[in-house]
């Protein structure tokens, strides 16, 4: 078992005669991260088609003959092209069931090991996951025996019994084009592929590995919450125990530079009765003189957070965490309450890989964006680690199912439950999207129930998240009831070629005019009076480059568009703007960056309006 190091970039460097140590890559796609041993489970498995779906009937993890390789991680659909030989092109159009099998050697343990647990982590993998272990299926720690969700790490702790010197691990993945299911902009029954729908990438997508965790320890899930005023860090840990009794839960808060003797900032013990099983626990501790983090000086602290039990034995996570407050209040966005600008851009990472997103993240912020708008898809959690780092704010947003049914409102609220649990302790994380142009909405004005969920959501969000701000739908149709509007933001999408409809449009939003400037009205529900009590965010716009869309497209033309549609932006009282968008993805070709180099396309600075913005345009207060 490789160990992992001892220094990651969620790690400060430590230091070595004075001298810092450079940080290494970190391989693994989690944020919170243990000073235990791993093994990485990428690399060649086995690989079978189940077109039939005869699998389980025929008890295809007691045994079978699998008559293709696969490279995990990797999708489906490319497994199913290097399988069939076929071009690249639209891989299954209903449902797919696809079967991996590999062999591992369990790796020894020294005798200080000897109590821990083998644990067993997906980073990725769906929509439908099932996990045998040496034929013996197995299920997650939360209890599930089949994993839905395809954006979001699961483990498995693995039995002594089950365990052997060398172990078989096979797995079926299913996915079908159900509209009811989290799809984001991936195809379905409803949305056809073509325009701004995509190919489905579904399946074995990121890494897989092994790992050795304490019986009783804490999980790798922590949350955030700061009141700056108070100089009080409010921090959300999980707890996962084996052997009932009394714990303590030692926090300490270091410098992020700090070399590894160096004394805490701040140091708090909670003792803790835990029953076995899992349980959320909320502690607070004081941090005084504290630093803010914001994207002129993303400062981070390191978290270093020990489970000691009764004998003294400490099982220990480390994360980087920042302290800030966003606000929306009046017609400004506030942060750490002075009112900031979002200069923002859409963002949509496609197939691109962890390192071609990591050059999107530096080109976005090259091109002068604060803010990045992750547009409904999951993408690896090291990208969070590093906008947390740069100082990028990120707007996120939970995958639309693609029809509006009840059971499509479970599965919205159980990915959304899923993304919050291990994107919350991130400062970067500013914005959650509910829904977005009703996608999976569609009965948005005229449904009850459908209005209901999403006021019942926003209020969940509001009590359990207050460190983000909320957009129930973005884009139009934002609900209001008793003329309060679920919405901490009032956004608008606006398309438009031709630069006097732009400043018309953009005239009629700040007037309160919601019929007529977006696809559809701005507000629906009860009446809602807009005396700019909320701030106006135009949240896409742009699109140039659109195949027949009419805008420019040439890059010179393009950029000279861009600065005169900015420029009619900052002279009106509007928040902030987000640009569609970073790259080209399938057929759309309306991108500033390079999707797999990064180079921009258009001067560096384009978006950044900040500087030398109107006074009049964000006056202060």
């Amino acid at each position: 078992m490789s160990a992992e190091p001892s220094a990651t970039p969620l790690l400060p460097p430590g230091s070595e005669n004075g001298r810092a140590i450079v940080e290494p890559a970190n391989p693994l796609p989690r944020a919170v991260l243990r000073t235990n041993n791993y093994e990485l489970l990428d690399g060649e498995w086995r690989f079978a088609l189940d077109p039939h779906d005869c699998g389980l009937r025929e008890g295809w993890h007691l045994k079978h003959d699998y008559p293709h390789t696969a490279q995990w991680p990797g999708s489906v659909e490319s497994h199913m092209i290097e399988a069939r030989g076929q071009t690249p092109g639209p891989a299954w159009q209903d449902e797919v069931v696809a079967w991996y099998e590999r062999e591992f050697t369990l790796p020894e343990r020294s005798e200080a090991q000897a109590g821990l647990l083998f644990q067993l982590t997906f980073g990725a993998c769906g929509y439908e996951t099932r996990v045998w272990l040496n034929g013996h299926p197995l299920r997650t720690i939360e209890g599930e025996g089949v994993h839905y969700g395809e954006y979001t790490s699961f483990s498995y702790e693995l039995h002594e019994a089950q365990l052997r010197p060398v172990n078989r691990l096979t797995v079926r993945i299913a996915d079908t084009m159900d509209a009811e299911r989290p799809r984001g902009k991936q195809e379905s029954h409803v949305y056809k592929r073509g325009g701004i729908w995509y190919q489905t990438q579904t399946g074995a997508v990121r890494s897989v590995w092994l790992e050795l965790v304490e019986r009783n320890r804490l999980r790798s899930r922590v949350g955030v919450d700061s009141v700056i005023e108070d100089q009080l860090v409010r921090f959300n840990l999980s707890t996962r125990i084996q052997d009932p009794g009394l714990y303590t839960l030692r926090l300490q808060v270091f410098e992020r530079e700090a070399a590894n003797n160096t004394l805490p900032l701040a140091s708090s013990d909670f003792q803790l009765a835990l029953e076995a099983g899992e349980r959320r626990q909320r502690v607070v501790m004081e941090l005084t003189g504290s630093r803010l983090w914001s994207p002129e000086s993303p400062h981070l602290y390191r978290l270093v957070a020990q489970l000691i039990d009764a004998d003294g034995r400490a099982a220990q996570i480390e994360t980087l965490f920042g302290l800030r407050k966003i606000e929306s209040r009046g017609r400004h966005v506030y942060l750490n309450n002075q009112p900031v600008y979002l200069d923002g851009i859409l963002y949509q990472p496609g197939t691109a890989t962890f390192e071609e997103m990591q050059r999107h993240m530096h080109a976005m912020q090259a091109l002068g964006c604060n803010l990045v708008r992750v547009h409904i898809a999951g993408v690896d959690p090291r990208i969070y680690n590093l906008a947390d780092e740069l100082g990028l704010l990120l707007w996120v947003e939970v995958p639309s199912p693609h029809s509006s049914t009840p059971r499509s409102r479970e599965n919205h609220r159980a990915e959304l439950l899923r993304m919050l649990a291990l994107i919350e302790s991130h400062p970067s994380v500013v914005i959650w999207s509910l829904y977005n142009e009703d996608w999976g909405a569609q009965d948005i004005a005229t449904n009850p129930d459908t209005r209901r969920y999403i006021i019942d959501t926003y209020h969940y969000m509001l009590i359990e998240h207050p460190q983000f701000l909320v957009v129930d739908n973005d884009g139009w149709q934002h609900i209001s009831a008793e003329g309060r509007l679920k919405s901490d933001l009032l956004t608008a999408h606006l398309y438009t070629p031709d630069l006097p409809r732009w400043q018309e449009l953009l005239d009629r939003l700040v007037a309160g005019e919601f019929e007529g400037t977006a696809a559809f009205p701005l507000v629906i529900g009860d009446p809602f009076f807009y005396r700019r009590q909320k701030p106006l965010v135009v949240s896409e716009w742009g699109g140039f480059g659109f195949p027949d869309y009419g805008g420019p497209q040439d890059a010179a033309a393009r950029a000279e568009a861009i600065r005169a549609f900015k420029q009619e932006l900052r002279s009106r009282p509007i928040a902030g703007d987000v640009y569609t968008q970073a790259t080209n993805i399938e057929d759309e070709r309306n991108g500033l960056i390079d999707p797999h180099t990064g180079e921009l396309s258009v001067p560096p600075g384009l978006l950044n309006s900040r500087a030398g913005a109107p006074d009049e345009a964000f006056p202060p207060g």
